[in-house]
């Protein structure tokens, strides 16, 4: 198992509390594993195996605890008197208001419960009501480059240039790290979509469409990078002749947001400081999701940047727009903790004017937070208190 320090040190700081952990990502993304090695970081400091009940919801022996009051119970039942016991309910969106149940352990004493589900919508409704302050939400994104390059060195020896374009292709899933032959690679990536699809996505939606919901994804991971808006997509699918409905185009949107398959980036007045609601990019949780929807198509090598910036941006704790200024473009606006940055993103600046391009917005820009381009070139400046900076050393910084 690829360690996973961040999670696990969050889920420490945390244990013992009086609050329940909730682990939330697309599947795949390494929230079984992260609890498993929490219980196990729990066991080597002495707390008793009796004391820690880790259920899987997804494994066909707990089919029978899949409705709340067998859950309820039969966790009760295996609580171990006087101790602090350690719950922990992998996919527990599965069971039927599992909230229910969730509340009724909380109020117990010596109970500490922590959760994982692959859909935002188990954050939302009754559950968000019934526990309201009484839980932390960990999101739990695929490995960061930093992550994945440390494996891929220790276990493979690659170089950082060689291990940055498999990442930028194959993506950050952990157990793809694994996989060296490409067509095995992209039948395991192309069976993480088509899961999240059927059970995250369809199962969830009355009436589903199979292909449609493929096309969509496959539309937008194709415009990762690239404004977007509902209409554009059900005018350009209509016009492929796959009719349908800016309706049903924005309810699969939803969807797909809501499996953590793609996070929706909005537009930000850079000059009045406020959110704009046309238009938006959307970016994939990870690079495999578009080598598994488009495969070998040419990519815009830019915008798979621009796609693996953004998601570091969200794994470091930023709220992230995109920056709009007099008819010009800000890459990126990351607000956290009262402070903002501004990035930019390019293959290169080698080019003369492409480097005034990039630098030139920044210069409009009137105050005087950190601002920051990140290219393939080598090396580190400084111009006029714009830094540039490359990719690869920002990403594992």
């Amino acid at each position: 198992m690829i360690a996973r320090p961040k999670y696990l040190e969050y889920l420490n700081r945390f244990a013992g509390k009086k609050i329940i952990k909730v682990l939330t990502g697309a599947r795949r993304s390494g929230k079984s594993t992260i609890l498993s090695q929490f219980a196990q970081s729990l066991r080597a400091e002495g707390v008793a195996a009796q004391c820690i009940q880790f259920i899987n919801f997804e494994d066909l022996e707990n089919e029978r605890l899949l409705e709340y009051h067998a859950l309820h119970d039969h966790v009760v039942n295996h609580l171990v008197s006087d101790k602090m016991n350690f719950i922990f309910l992998d996919e527990v969106q599965r069971v039927a208001d599992f909230e229910k149940a969730v509340d009724s352990l909380y109020i117990r004493d010596n109970v500490d419960v922590y959760l994982t589900g692959s859909n935002a919508h188990m954050l939302s409704g009754e559950l968000a009501t019934l526990l309201s302050g009484r839980y932390v939400e960990v999101e739990v994104y695929p490995l960061s480059f930093k992550e994945y390059a440390r494996y891929q060195q220790s276990t493979f020896g690659l170089s950082l240039e060689t291990a940055f374009d498999r990442y930028l292709r194959y993506g950050g899933f952990p157990y793809a790290t694994q996989i060296a032959e490409e067509r095995s690679l992209r039948m395991y990536v192309e069976g993480v979509v088509d899961t999240v699809l059927v059970k995250d996505v369809m199962l969830r939606r009355q009436r589903s469409d199979a292909e449609l919901i493929t096309r969509i994804a496959t539309f937008l991971a194709d415009s990762s990078g690239s404004y977007v808006t509902i209409k554009k997509i059900a005018d350009t699918l209509t016009s492929q002749g796959r009719k349908t409905t800016s309706d049903t185009v924005s309810g699969y949107v939803d969807a797909l947001q809501q499996a953590f398959l793609f996070y929706r980036a909005q537009r930000y007045d850079v000059a009045g400081k406020r959110h704009l609601e046309s238009n938006a990019k959307y970016y994939p949780v990870d690079p495999g999701i578009r080598f598994a929807l488009l495969g070998n198509r040419r990519p815009n090598r830019g915008h798979l940047l621009e796609a693996i910036v953004y998601m570091e941006l969200r794994r470091r704790g930023y709220d992230v727009s995109v920056g709009n200024l007099a008819s010009r473009e800000v890459d990126f606006v990351a607000q956290a903790e009262g402070k903002t940055v501004y990035l930019q993103v390019t293959t290169s600046l080698a080019d003369e004017q492409v480097y005034e391009r990039e630098v030139s917005i920044f210069k409009k820009i009137p105050d005087n937070y950190p601002k920051l381009i990140l290219s393939e070139d080598k090396g580190l400046y400084d111009d006029q208190g714009i830094t540039q900076m490359n990719i690869i050393d920002w990403l594992l910084d």
